[in-house]
């Protein structure tokens, strides 16, 4: 099984590639609980990182024998995305939407090359939102930016992964409580419209009646699962909800169409128990057959 990137000559023989993503709730918080552990064991070769909530200097000697590309947020001590990964990437980018939207610490596109093909891993963390406040209306100028660049990204590359916390359940499918959250921030239609174009294909009506046009992109995990509650990537830390399995499926590997084909293997790294996690959620590990 190799796991190689060619990158500046370097030679990769073909096979799997394994991605993972995971929201980490704080780096420095994550990695005393156990974070490390999983990371080597996990053979990823490419992790994407959110919420990481610390500053360069901080995160790299966190994780030692990995190249790390890291967009913190404007506000210290709030979001930021990484993108980790065994060969470093060719390039990247962090630039998203109009100069005038702060998307720092939310967006980061990395490019690689596996034995020619070469592919962009994005690291994305939406705004949670809060329904009738200004967060709400950040969340949707993100998934407004998001459905314009997303077409982009196709011309970029035939092989692209948008990946990372979108802190929205698209189907009923996706959250355990659905029936109480239709008014909540994560399950509001309007925000799910927006998943119904981005996975949608041609002219798609979206369950808050908004007429979109499809991207075509896949939903990796639902793909995989099939018409099943969950697999929930994301636990409320009141009541019993981990231990109940009351989830949220909310972290995504968004595929494009040739990138979605090459799918072996999908799971969610769920932890064995409640006081054995080192976030509130739980990696989503893809592995990619190129």
């Amino acid at each position: 099984m190799t796991r190689l990137v060619r990158v500046a000559g370097l030679d990769y023989a073909g096979g799997m590639v394994r991605i993972a993503t995971v929201n980490v709730n704080g780096i420095r918080a994550a990695m005393r609980k156990g974070m490390s552990d999983w990371l080597e064991a996990s053979g990823a070769d490419i992790v994407a990182l959110q919420e990481v909530r610390a500053t360069d200097e901080i995160v790299t000697p966190l994780v030692p024998g990995w190249h790390v590309l890291h967009d913190e947020a404007t506000a210290k001590g709030r979001a930021g995305v990484a993108v980790l990964s065994r060969e470093p990437a060719i390039q990247h980018r962090t630039v998203f939407g109009a100069d005038d939207f702060d998307s720092a610490g939310r967006w980061l596109e990395a490019d690689f090359d596996f034995g020619g093909t070469p592919v962009t891993v994005v690291s994305t963390y939406v705004h949670s939102g809060e329904v009738d406040t200004p967060k709400q209306v950040q969340k949707f100028m993100f998934l407004d930016t998001m459905d314009e660049r997303l077409p982009q990204l196709r011309e970029h590359s035939d092989h692209v992964l948008v990946t990372g916390d979108f802190n929205v359940g698209h189907r009923e499918f996706d959250i355990k409580n659905w029936r109480g959250n239709r008014k909540k921030s994560g399950f509001l239609p309007e925000e799910r419209s927006y998943l119904d174009g981005f996975f949608g294909n041609g002219e798609v009506e979206a369950v808050d009646g908004r007429a979109r046009t499809g991207h075509g992109w896949v939903d990796v995990g639902r793909t995989f699962a099939g018409e099943v509650d969950g697999p929930y990537t994301w636990w409320s830390n009141r009541g019993q909800a981990f231990d109940n399995d009351t989830g949220w499926r909310i972290d995504y590997h968004m595929a494009s169409p040739a990138l979605a084909a090459s799918v072996g293997n999908y799971r969610v790294d769920r932890y064995p128990s409640y006081d054995t996690r080192w976030s509130d959620h739980a990696p989503v590990v893809v592995d990619y057959e190129l």
